[in-house]
């Protein structure tokens, strides 16, 4: 094998000639942000405030207005930040993986990784990584229609003039070892960058609903502000005034923040969740994720380790188990042997690799093989057939599955019925079976390997053992309402013994023949009992998916193979594999698994429960907290004889409470206790269904009551205008902070959030009281805020009644969970 790049040559020619993609947008600056801010109505709004305050004379309260826009841009600049930082190290995952060669080993590398000089190994569903040079190749076809527009697959070898392939094509047969010439934008086409760059996604369902609420929201601000304005000009009669407080108003009831929250949390979201080794290619994911009733997993690599082994063999005559080989060595040399002539060369097949590690093990004398031709397996004969030449003698060496061989050998029935119940031995034990053969043919080599003479050589039966994490997971999914239905090529015998140590108790086993066999609608019946499918080929999958999709199940689909990306697509959740997964279904999917592990699936859902719980607890405080604010802005203008309560500023001050706990509190939260003992989320049920519109209302307007009876109480003590205000908004504020206590999670006690792990909301909140507190005691923040200190003494109604608020709605969420329970 070529040695390929030295790691000393790799890093050269990275400094040299840089990543393999495009150049891409760079990071927005300070200056770029602040001009997205000035574009927001927020910010409109806040120069409007400031230039009437300064038009009345109020120029301290106009300067410090104004200057809360540079506090409003520093807050999104640090949003906008942590949200690229999440993405950006999501493009450089996003990168399709390449096969290289790198100081004699076979590596797997990210596509942008790949230098000029670099050896590649493409097989079937790759795309090619940068524009190369083939160096050896069998039987290898390329799609060149993203370039060229023409679909029709092209015949590439190492000979000149058909020996170059571009960036972006798309191995459709065969494999080849090519030599990279040229990467990044000395590429033809640097399809890494240009995909990341060009694929705009579709809205997502949540992002639609968001869409909808937000303008109504605006529609109704709009129309609140305008009736505010009217309504204090005939109140008061002072039009600048009336103007003042409608912009306040606007200020208070604009939903500025929903956009802001949507967008970091599924930033963010994606980039927990590549922590998990998922990577997210397509946002919905996270939505649906909680919803998945179904997770359809490949057995191999996924499930098990893809760790293939040797386990024990039969010559025809004799089974031998792994501690006989050597002393059997002259019984299994030769169909060890004849095995390993019949694996492809530079093969990435774990199979593969243990025959050819079994075979060398067994004779580790090295020998002058020569490849003649290869005949590949196909999905109408599971098998494959090598012609060599070693020693100046011509070997057809055969191996697939074993129905396949013994159909090809053209072996009797009392000869299969033995061979089978040995077969059936080796199933039982979960070891995965190959026959073996070795043909001949009297008038050179044939067109179609079924026209060699075959003589039955024996069975290898090879180990995969299940990954120890798997059960655990299983148990876990089965908790959570997921039922776990594993799929594979396996003989089902097999596969029920694999699905039995996996922790997939109930199997009931379906095979792809009994699956032809079915009609759409027999097979949407028998599906729903289903646990294990054997003997599957990949096109079958979509079948499989189609049917359980119209049982009304969410379907998470796992898949590998070139074959697999329509059933991929067809899924509510695709997730490809990101090791021995191909391109194509990289491409097809939702979410891209880059461990190959069935424990990160899991992993994936519950931190999707996680994401979506927290998003939808933010948007309630968001619709909950802005209640109170909008009704004591209302409130005097209904009578000139009531103080106004909120200005502008005071409307600021609670938004910079309000948008970092939202975007950064309640997203850091941890997840809920039992998250995965219930069922999955009802994918008809509404993001904001009217259940919990109506409940974030219902909060808000409690705090409103509380906050307009402290208002009115501290008017029947004779306050003056300034010591109202400072009652009042002392209650708001603090009441805000309560209901983000209660608010941050349904499972747990506000106590054991403030001893929780959750630093940032415990920060965003001491930095409200503290900012509170010198607006309450320092004479200058006093008269910015237009406060007057009443004394601590005149705030035990405040606290009594915010207490009894906090007490009252953790007591209402304690009946709930145990209603939750009961119901379970």
């Amino acid at each position: 094998m070529h040695p390929g790049l030295k790691s000393s040559e790799v890093k050269s020619k990275l400094e040299q000639f840089g990543y393999n993609e495009l150049p891409s947008a760079k990071p927005k600056s300070v200056w770029k942000i602040s001009a997205k801010v000035l574009k927001e109505p927020m910010f409109l709004l806040l120069v409007s405030c400031g230039t009437l305050y300064m038009i009345l004379g109020d120029v301290q309260e106009g300067i410090v207005l104004l200057c809360t826009i540079f506090i409003i841009i520093l807050i999104t600049f640090f949003q906008y930040r942590k949200t690229e930082r999440a993405l950006e190290a999501l493009k450089k995952l996003s990168s399709p993986r390449v096969l290289v060669v790198r100081d004699g080993i076979e590596q797997r590398i990210a596509g942008r990784e790949v230098v000029p000089g670099d050896l590649i190994i493409l097989n079937e569903g790759d795309r090619v990584p940068a524009d190369a040079k083939i160096i050896e190749t069998i039987h290898f076809k390329v799609d060149e229609s993203l370039l060229t527009g023409e679909s029709f697959p092209v015949d590439k070898s190492e000979f000149d003039g058909n020996n170059l392939i571009v960036s972006g094509s798309l191995v459709v047969q065969g494999n080849a070892l090519a030599a990279v010439l040229h990467t990044g934008k000395n590429a033809q086409l640097g399809k890494i960058a240009v995909s990341l760059k060009e694929d705009k996604e579709e809205e997502t369902r949540l992002q639609k609903e968001m869409k909808v609420l937000i303008r109504r929201l605006a529609i109704a601000g709009v129309f609140l502000s305008i009736t505010i304005v009217l309504l204090f000009y005939i109140t008061r009669g002072n039009f600048i005034h009336s103007l003042l407080s409608g912009l306040s108003a606007a200020m208070a009831i604009l939903p500025e923040e929903f956009p802001v929250v949507l967008t970091v949390f599924l930033a963010l979201g994606a980039w927990r969740l590549s922590k998990k080794n998922v990577l997210t290619r397509k946002s919905s994911a996270i939505e649906t994720l909680g919803s998945a009733t179904i997770l359809c997993s490949d057995k191999t690599g996924t499930i098990t380790q893809n760790k293939m082994d040797v386990a024990t063999v039969y010559d025809g005559k004799n089974v031998f188990s792994r501690n006989e080989f050597e002393s059997a060595k002259e019984s299994v040399l030769n169909l060890a042997a004849v095995a390993a002539y019949a694996c492809s060369a530079n093969s990435v097949d774990p199979m593969e690799h243990a025959l050819t590690d079994f075979a060398m093990k067994l004779n580790p004398a090295e020998k002058n093989v020569t490849l003649i031709r290869e005949y590949p397996l196909t999905r109408s004969l599971l098998a494959m057939t090598r012609v060599i030449s070693i020693d100046q003698m011509q070997i057809a060496a055969t191996k697939g599955s074993p129905e396949t061989i013994f159909n090809l050998c053209k072996l009797n029935e009392d000869e299969i019925k033995r061979h089978r119940n040995i077969l059936n031995e080796f199933a039982v034990k979960g070891i995965r079976v190959l026959g073996v053969a070795q043909g001949k043919s009297n008038a050179g080599l044939p067109e179609k390997q079924e026209d060699f003479q075959f003589e039955f050589i024996g069975l290898i039966g090879l180990e995969d053992p299940v990954r120890p994490e798997v059960p655990l997971a299983i148990r876990e999914c089965n908790e959570a309402g997921i039922k776990v239905m594993m799929i594979t090529g396996d003989y089902p015998e097999t596969a029920k013994s694999i699905a039995g140590q996996a922790g997939i108790v109930e199997q009931f086993v379906l095979t792809g023949d009994e699956l032809t066999k079915l009609s759409d609608d027999e097979l949407k019946e028998k599906i729903k009992n289903i646990t294990v499918c054997a003997r599957v080929i990949p096109e079958q999958k979509l079948r499989i998916v189609n049917a359980l999709k119209a049982n009304g199940e969410i379907v998470a689909m796992t898949g590998d193979g070139v074959n697999d990306a329509p059933a991929l697509k067809a899924a509510d959740i695709g997730i490809a594999m990101g090791n021995k997964g191909t391109d194509v279904a990289r491409e097809a999917s939702s979410l891209v698994l880059l461990d190959d592990n069935f424990a990160s699936i899991v992993a994936a859902i519950r931190a999707g429960r996680r994401i979506f719980d927290n998003l939808q607890k933010a948007m309630s405080f968001i619709i909950a907290v802005h209640i109170p604010i909008i009704g004591l802005t209302m409130l005097p203008a209904f009578s000139a004889g009531l103080p106004v309560l909120l200005l502008p500023l005071h409307i600021v001050f609670l938004e910079l409470i309000i948008d970092p706990v939202c975007s950064v509190a309640f997203e850091f939260e941890q997840e809920e206790k039992g998250i995965m003992q219930r069922k999955p989320r009802r994918p008809e049920d509404k993001f904001f269904g009217m259940k919990r519109i109506t409940g974030s209302i219902l909060q808000g307007l409690y705090l409103l009551a509380l906050v307009m009876l402290i208002y009115f109480i501290s008017i029947w003590e004779g306050h003056t205008e300034g010591e109202v205000r400072a009652i009042a908004f002392s209650t708001l504020v603090i009441g805000n902070i309560f209901l983000i206590l209660t608010d941050l999670s349904k499972t747990r006690s506000f106590i054991s959030i403030i001893t929780g792990k959750n630093p940032a909301a415990l920060f965003i909140l001491t930095g409200a009281i503290v900012a509170l507190t010198t607006a309450i005691y320092v004479p200058a923040m006093q008269k910015l805020f237009g406060f007057e200190n009443p004394g601590f003494a005149h705030f035990v109604w405040s606290l009594t009644g915010l207490v009894l608020m906090l007490v009252f709605f953790e007591i209402r969420k304690l009946i709930r969970l145990k209603k939750h329970y009961a119901d379970n």
